[in-house]
């Protein structure tokens, strides 16, 4: 009996170092079906979803699942360690519960404490162990705790470094595009001399890094993507609704630089969402309604139009429904499952927009001509 604990205590033990080297240390995704970090995420996500969609008021429900990514990864690290302590003690006692104290006796519970105090690099030094095993078992869990604590501190700044990367082009894109983002907005806010100009081609060459950035680091540590933003209208998966959306329109229907840079940043932008949707093992499916129906085509036909941006026909019309569907179900997925809604097109009236940060600085000043140049509004 002790000795199928001990190997069972043995094999738990290399699972968890292996899993926790995985999930923080290798900087690439694990195609293996099975995972310890993969079934605790499904498992506590499921159940977090499941009470977030029986809040009806947004903004609390916002606020619950914002706690989740970081509060996961805690509780993830916290089942490594507590596991590793359990694998230890399993050892100990496998070799006989060589442990003595004062008024101690020798059963798993003291072989559990002495392996928490250990690990944990305590040294209390009330238990101590008696046979060369025991010591042996001893120094090598707490050079594991030492080491499993070091490398965890080290790598949170890491870990947040990609979040807050990730999040300055989001909050940037509220200016830019408005919140939630939409491709519409985008180009209104641009204008037609500014898309002339190249000014667009250059803003969506950071959007290419961006997109890059984003997928080797959500790539390398998935729970990112349970990371929300600092506001309840802002995901990463509605930036990429946006600029995928817009450049969908200057591939389909735009011409110069401005087109090839769209096409640049639409591929690195899809390739991105189109594995993260599979690291999570998605099956991608398009929204159940058009995002862009035939009514809102012919509007945002003109809007291209007064953007300076020409419009073909029906094969442009044609070269829109096919990019769309290169990486619409892949968002659709994604934002059913991580409950972040993906924005419109933004063709929709924006009532009170004139009272937004935005809405004035754009706003003509008083006694000035109202055919100054103000980004259609």
């Amino acid at each position: 009996m002790r000795i199928l604990i001990g190997i069972f205590g043995f094999l738990l033990l290399l699972a968890i170092l292996w899993d926790a080297f995985e999930s923080v240390i290798l900087p690439r995704h694990v195609q293996r079906s099975f995972r310890i970090a993969r079934f605790f995420y499904r498992n506590a996500w499921s159940f977090c979803s499941f009470t977030a969609r029986h809040i009806r008021n947004p903004k609390l429900r916002e606020s619950y699942l914002s706690y989740f990514g970081p509060l996961s990864l805690l509780l993830l690290i916290a089942f490594w360690a507590l596991a590793m302590v359990l694998a230890f003690a399993m050892l100990q006692w496998a070799a006989g519960s060589a442990l003595a104290g004062s008024g101690v006796p020798g059963t798993f519970r003291t072989d559990l404490y002495f392996s928490g105090t250990t690990f944990f690099t305590l040294g209390l030094g009330d238990i101590t162990p008696q046979t060369s095993i025991a010591r042996v078992l001893s120094v090598a869990e707490a050079g594991t705790g030492f080491g499993f604590l070091a490398v965890i501190i080290a790598y949170l700044p890491t870990l947040y470094g990609g979040f807050s990367q990730r999040e300055v082009n989001i909050s940037l894109l509220d200016a830019r595009a408005g919140s939630p983002p939409t491709a519409a907005e985008l180009l209104r806010r641009h204008g037609a001399e500014r898309i002339q100009n190249d000014d667009l081609a250059d803003y969506l060459h950071n959007w290419e890094t961006w997109s890059g950035q984003l997928m080797e680091t959500h790539l390398s540590y998935p729970f990112l993507c349970f990371f929300r933003s600092q506001h309840d209208n802002q995901s990463w998966v509605a930036a990429f609704t946006a600029i995928l959306d817009t450049c969908a329109l200057l591939i389909a229907y735009g011409a110069g630089e401005t087109k090839w840079q769209a096409q640049l940043t639409f591929a690195i932008a899809r390739h991105a969402v189109s594995d993260l949707a599979q690291i999570f093992r998605l099956k991608s499916r398009a929204p159940a309604v058009d995002r862009l129906p035939a009514h809102d085509l012919a509007k945002m036909r003109q809007l291209l139009t007064d953007s300076g941006v020409h419009c073909g026909g029906e094969s442009s019309d044609e070269k829109l429904k096919e990019l769309r569907m290169l990486y619409e179900p892949h968002l659709n997925v994604l934002s059913k499952m991580l409950l972040m809604p993906l924005p419109t097109w933004g063709l929709e009236a924006r009532p009170g927009l004139e009272h937004t940060v935005w809405g004035r600085i754009s706003s003509p000043a008083p006694g000035e001509s109202e055919h100054v140049e103000t980004d259609h509004f």
